[in-house]
C-alpha cells in the first residue's frame, strides 16, 4: 500500500503525461476535441482511472473512446517513461459525467425559474380571500369595548 500523497503525486504526473501524449502524440482523425479532467490512482499504484470528456456529439465521443481505447497501450508506455517507477500503472478510460450532470442541474434550474415567474404572474393577479389584513390591532381591541 503506497502512502496516499505518493498516489496523489503519481495520479497529477500521470494526468500530465497522458493530456500531453493526447495532444501532441496521438495523431487520429477520429480523436475528438478531448479534455482529461482527473487520473485516479489505486492504493497499490496498479491501476489508472483516467477521466475525460469529449466536446461534441454522441457520434464524437464514440469515436473518441474507440481511438483511446486503440491507443492505451502506447500512451501507457509513455506514462511508463515518464514516471520512472517500478510499474507502470493499467490504464482505463473513463468518460466523465460531468457534463451530463451540468446539462441536468441547469435543466433543473432552468424549470426552477420557468415556475417561479409563473408564481409571479399569479401572485400580481391575486387578490386577498378576506381583509388585507386579517389580525387584529391594539386600536381594534379598544373599539370593541
Amino acid at each position: 500500500m503506497a502512502d496516499p500523497a505518493r498516489a496523489r503525486k503519481i495520479a497529477e504526473r500521470t494526468k500530465t503525461l497522458v493530456a500531453d501524449f493526447v495532444e501532441r502524440r496521438v495523431k487520429d482523425e477520429r480523436l475528438g476535441f478531448v479534455t482529461i479532467t482527473d487520473v485516479r490512482v489505486t492504493g497499490d499504484l496498479q491501476h489508472a482511472s483516467i477521466f475525460y470528456t469529449v466536446f461534441g456529439s454522441d457520434e464524437e465521443r464514440a469515436n473518441t473512446a474507440e481511438a483511446l481505447e486503440d491507443w492505451r497501450g502506447r500512451i501507457r508506455s509513455h506514462v511508463g517513461k515518464g514516471l520512472g517507477i517500478r510499474l507502470t500503472p493499467s490504464l482505463e478510460f473513463i468518460p466523465d459525467a460531468i457534463p451530463e450532470g451540468a446539462a441536468n442541474i441547469e435543466d433543473a434550474l432552468k424549470a426552477a425559474r420557468e415556475r417561479d415567474e409563473e408564481l409571479a404572474r399569479s401572485k400580481s393577479a391575486a387578490s386577498y380571500a378576506g381583509d388585507a389584513d386579517p389580525y387584529k390591532k391594539p386600536a381594534d381591541a379598544a373599539d370593541e369595548e
